[in-house]
């Protein structure tokens, strides 16, 4: 019963991303993405902080416990839902896409793909070198790689890539998927609270950081035209041996 109700929510997060998308206006507000400003780090820092209080915090650990018990309840005798492996990576997937099929974009195909690029790397250096350094134990296992949560950093750095390159209305549906998938990863007893909200605010800065690193790029690659042509083509195909779709692409910048 649950598990039907969670999916529906997802899906109704990723409906209200297409929708905004396709109420999307023709222009956007003055972009500022580029700018780094201290205040910029008031929020992804105060999640790290609250988050790393869990692992060491006495009082956290036991409040993380009773939202364990509170999701096993919750989730009754073996009904997980491994919808969050995938859906992870959606809102990057729309910050990348969604500028090709023609919603208004702040940044061209070339320049949202190394900021995709720079924001991923970002993040998985942050969030292994914490894993590694904390050596958290998962509360469903021995392994001792919990905090942060890589999937939850994964989905909320893409819902804030995708705030920041198309606005707040589909930024609210991007969010709103990544909340799900932050959910799954507490109602799937993969993580501690503490994990899921390091998670965020790690994939929040590492967004912010692909941006930061997007003037430092065009200087060394001569981009002097933020807006340049990018060409991009798609082709799919069959594979009847296998039954597998394939989706080729092309891109020319």
């Amino acid at each position: 019963m649950y598990g039907h109700l969670l999916l529906r929510l997802l899906a109704a997060a990723v409906c209200l991303v297409l929708l905004a998308a396709k109420a999307h206006g023709q222009t956007l507000k003055p972009d500022t993405s580029e700018v780094f400003k201290t205040r910029k780090l008031i929020l992804p820092v105060a999640l790290i902080a609250v988050g790393t209080a869990g692992v060491y915090s006495d009082r956290f650990k036991s409040f993380n416990r009773e939202v364990r018990d509170g999701m096993e309840r919750l989730r009754g005798d073996d009904h997980y839902i491994h919808a969050d492996d995938y859906v992870q990576y959606l809102p990057l997937a729309a910050h990348l896409g969604l500028g090709s099929i023609g919603v208004k974009s702040r940044h061209n195909f070339k320049e949202r793909f190394v900021v995709d690029a720079t924001a991923y790397l970002s993040m998985g250096i942050l969030v292994n070198a914490t894993k590694y350094a904390v050596g958290e134990q998962r509360p469903d296992s021995r392994a001792r790689n919990s905090f942060p949560s890589g999937h939850t950093a994964t989905v909320f750095m893409g819902a804030e890539l995708t705030r920041m390159e198309y606005g707040t209305g589909i930024g609210i549906g991007a969010y709103a998927l990544a909340t799900g998938v932050a959910f799954l990863r507490l109602y799937n007893n993969r993580h501690w609270l503490n994990d899921v909200v390091a998670g965020a605010g790690i994939g929040i800065l590492s967004a912010r950081i692909g941006y930061w690193m997007l003037p430092v790029y065009r200087r060394w690659f001569g981009w002097n035209t933020p807006q340049s042509t990018t060409q991009i083509a798609f082709l799919p195909g069959y594979d009847a041996a296998s039954h597998t779709l394939q989706v080729g692409m092309a891109l020319r910048f």
